[in-house]
């Protein structure tokens, strides 16, 4: 947005003089000493961290609201001023006052000019760090050091932080959270590069964006590129510009600045990829060679969406059985609907409880939720079912069974509602299980499917912090390797399953057990193998 109050609360000079030393990414707050999301303030430079650490950022703002009692210029003078601060990792300036992030400048485009000082300060400061590193790695026994975590011994910290490109959360948390799903994200690591031309490209595998007839730009050679660059041990955040970019082209929807909700933006980007990778290849597709493991299904046992089944489809893709049955006649009818996700209530007598530990009643679990979802329903007088019998429309009930489990169970908790005027941010704390999720119980045919096959363990959460979905921030939690990794833009931290379990999700990724288990194997053989050499 155009901010109005730049003029007057942008005062720091463009200096090197006026700012801390060293990498601006790693400032600390000035009062917790916190590195984490540091802000600095454009009107006096002072550092403080941002407000999904310790809030110092939004408290020195409030605090330079303090009226100085008879002195009304000095009140206007201050109320003006510290209102305008910038991120020190994404670089985008936000203005307290309008409660948002803004995209113009001042007159003498200040604030550009502070933008480019940080970016080259971080530049100079990562030039020194991979000087220091080299020098470092001449040493060999430091290939083999290991870092000291809570008082136990882990590997070095490898993830890598994607860069906030102005309000681009909802996107981030989403593309970590499916770097950690590792069948996924190793079909595509594996993908071989794409070099775009206008011509033909010679015999080598191209990708097509039929949906949007232009094959100027691809969206799975973008997503490639961007998995490839997580989990490489890097220390600086990878900035995914060209991914948003492909993004602005092909989904017009997410065009802009503003804050977008991670779980539609989830659906059009699976969508998107599955379109793009049925467009056709050169050669034998490594989709076939993942949709072989099916080949026990019956056709009507695969799930398909808009056509042929891709890699999207063999790992996400389910099928539901939809019932319903007439009141009047008794005609039952069945559909088989496949899906990617599954959007569940959260019932209405739990909204009341917005943490774990507070008393008012009982906690609401994912098993309720679930029960909830395939619960039968009586369909109101706004959803009547036009029976085939009776040739009207008549009162009728509706049932979901799970006809199909996917390999991986994403379910997302409906936890924004529209009213007259707003939508709404349903904040109740649902309890969900790290690992032995069971969902034989909501399957159609229980008695034909394997214990272990029915077995889910958590992968992935997507959390929403804040009010409503225009507004807030998301993080993930993701688990790698056995450790539980907080990603919150371009900072990642080790965290603890306590507060994995505290959170109160928006969406999660559940793996099927026994995929766990060989993710798990081919993870370890992955660090044996160097080891051995």
């Amino acid at each position: 947005m155009e901010c109005p109050h730049l003029g007057a609360s942008v005062c720091v000079a463009p200096a090197a003089a006026a700012f801390p030393p060293g990498s601006p990414s790693a400032w600390c707050c000035s009062v917790c000493r916190s590195n984490k999301s540091p802000w600095i303030c454009l009107t006096c430079s002072n550092v403080h961290c941002g407000r999904y650490v310790n809030g110092h950022a939004k408290k020195h703002y409030e605090d330079a609201q303090v009226s100085v009692p008879n002195h009304k210029k000095m009140e206007k003078q201050e109320k003006v001023q510290h209102t305008v601060c910038m991120d020190c990792s994404s670089y985008s300036t936000y203005c307290y006052r309008c409660d948002d992030f803004v995209v113009n400048d001042t007159k003498f485009g200040l604030v550009q000019k502070v933008r480019e000082l940080l970016q080259n300060l971080e530049n100079s400061a990562f030039t020194a760090d991979r000087h220091r590193k080299r020098k470092l790695l001449e040493n060999s026994s430091l290939n083999s050091k290991l870092l000291k975590i809570n008082g136990s011994t882990a590997a070095a910290l490898c993830a890598t932080g994607l860069r906030n490109l102005g309000n681009t959360c909802f996107m981030n948390a989403i593309l970590q959270s499916l770097s950690n799903i590792q069948q996924f994200c190793c079909y595509f690591k594996e993908l071989p590069a794409v070099e775009l031309r206008n011509g033909k490209t010679a015999g080598r595998r191209t990708y097509h964006t039929r949906s949007q007839g232009d094959n100027g730009v691809s969206l799975v050679e973008e997503f490639r590129k961007t998995l490839c660059a997580l989990w490489q041990g890097s220390q600086a955040a990878f900035s995914p510009e060209s991914l948003f970019y492909v993004v602005w082209k092909i989904m017009p929807n997410f065009r802009g600045y503003q804050q977008q909700d991670a779980h539609e933006f989830m659906r059009y980007l699976l969508d998107h990829l599955h379109r793009e990778l049925q467009g056709g290849f050169n050669g034998v597709s490594r989709s076939s060679v993942l949709l072989q493991e099916n080949s026990g299904l019956s056709a009507g046992g695969r799930c398909c969406i808009n056509g042929a089944s891709t890699v999207v489809t063999a790992i996400f893709g389910g099928i539901l059985q939809n019932e319903v049955n007439c009141l009047i006649c008794g005609t039952e009818s069945r559909k088989f609907d496949p899906f990617l996700d599954l959007s569940l209530d959260i019932p209405s007598q739990f909204r009341n409880k917005r943490s774990k530990n507070q008393e008012n009643g009982p906690t609401c679990t994912l098993r309720d939720c679930l029960r909830s979802f395939t619960d039968l329903e009586e369909l109101d007088e706004t959803e009547l079912y036009m029976c085939h019998k009776c040739k009207k429309k008549q009162k009728s009930t509706k049932k979901f069974w799970i006809q199909k489990l996917p390999k991986v169970l994403c379910l997302h908790l409906k936890r924004f509602h529209w009213t007259a005027y707003l939508r709404n941010k349903v904040d109740t704390y649902v309890e969900f299980p790290l690992r032995g999720l069971d969902m034989k119980c909501f399957l159609l045919e229980p008695e034909n499917s394997r214990p272990e096959n029915c077995l889910y363990d958590l992968a992935a959460v997507v959390v929403h912090h804040g009010s409503g979905v225009g507004s807030g921030h998301y993080t993930a939690y993701a688990a790698h390797e056995g450790r539980w990794f907080h990603f919150n833009d371009s900072t990642v931290t080790l965290t603890d399953e306590e507060t994995v379990l505290r959170a109160k999700a928006y969406i999660l990724f559940y793996v099927e057990r026994r995929r766990a288990q060989q993710q798990q194997q081919q993870q370890q053989a992955a660090r044996a193998g160097p080891e051995k050499l």
